[in-house]
């Protein structure tokens, strides 16, 4: 298998709603000399479909995975709910005979086999474990030392932890390490490992903002200057909301939500513009003064 070569797993909601993800971690990783191979084949990781038919999130999964071990290519995702259910199918399969012969059966009127050959990575797990913390800080040519910020981790890159198998769900670290080696300090705060409140919006709505705003409020408590995130929907919920909790709670954060590539292709001296700042909703002209002009 290809050392630093991955197949790019973009899953369903980040090249139509959040393309800065895609955009500025393709940058980073690039530069990283990290390759990404495209395969148009994949489809649906199948997590959407799990609560209305746990036998198609099955078959969806395995087949992308299927499709990955013909091309003899372990799979990088920028979704946690994409990664952590290509590592829960790719897990399940694997040990369960029974089921991988029955999945088999579907997949083989498509010419295609589970065999168990390939992972399914995160990107924050290949930049820590198969990139590594010190390439990255020799990546660093811009140190962001005048950077306070928070981090937001959420739910699917820690959860369940027998099927994920990475960082700790109670205390988790690689995000934290993964932001200090850019430079800025990573502030620590309340309920830092709560929920975003997306997975409750099509329940309650007030719900949902609320459990945004809660972290919001914690968020700038410790005067973190902005947040970063790993997870397209979490990242949605925090950037599409905040001006819209501001005006329901009548609040003022004034926090920028930023993709963790984003934050790091600036310590690796790339300009906003290359990283598509302009797609944040958020202002996020402060942070950009700190950085590209010295401001405090």
């Amino acid at each position: 298998m290809a050392k630093n070569q991955y197949l790019i797993f973009l899953g369903c909601a980040i090249p139509y709603r959040v393309s800065a993800y895609e955009i500025s971690a393709r940058k980073v990783l690039q530069k990283l000399g990290v390759e990404l191979v495209e395969m148009p084949e994949f489809n649906c990781c199948g997590l959407p479909l799990d609560p209305v038919s746990h036998e198609m999130m099955l078959i969806l999964a395995a087949r992308n995975l299927a499709l990955a071990e013909q091309k003899g290519l372990d799979i990088i995702t920028l979704c946690p709910g994409c990664a952590g259910t290509l590592k829960k199918v790719n897990k399940m399969l694997k040990e369960d005979k029974a089921l991988r012969e029955e999945i088999n059966k579907h997949l083989k009127e498509s010419g295609l086999e589970f065999k168990g050959t390939v992972n399914a990575k995160h990107i924050m797990q290949v930049l820590i474990e198969d990139v590594g913390l010190e390439k990255i800080k020799d990546s660093v040519v811009k140190p962001l030392t005048m950077l306070k910020v928070a981090e937001h981790n959420g739910c699917h890159i820690l959860r369940p932890k027998e099927y994920i198998g990475f960082d700790d769900p109670e205390d988790p670290q690689t995000l934290k390490t993964l932001i200090e080696a850019t430079g800025a300090t990573c502030l620590d705060y309340m309920d830092e490992t709560e929920c975003c409140g997306a997975p409750s919006v099509g329940v309650s709505d007030k719900v949902a903002l609320q459990l945004a705003r809660d972290k919001l409020n914690h968020v700038k408590q410790v005067s973190a200057e902005a947040l970063i995130t790993i997870c397209p929907f979490c990242h949605i919920m925090y950037d599409t909301n905040e001006l819209r909790i501001e005006k329901m709670f009548n609040e003022t954060y004034g926090i920028p939500i930023l993709h963790y590539p984003q934050l790091l292709g600036l310590a690796m001296g790339m300009s906003p513009e290359e990283l598509a700042f302009n797609e944040l909703r958020v202002d996020t002209s402060k942070i950009i003064k700190q950085v590209v002009e010295g401001e405090k």
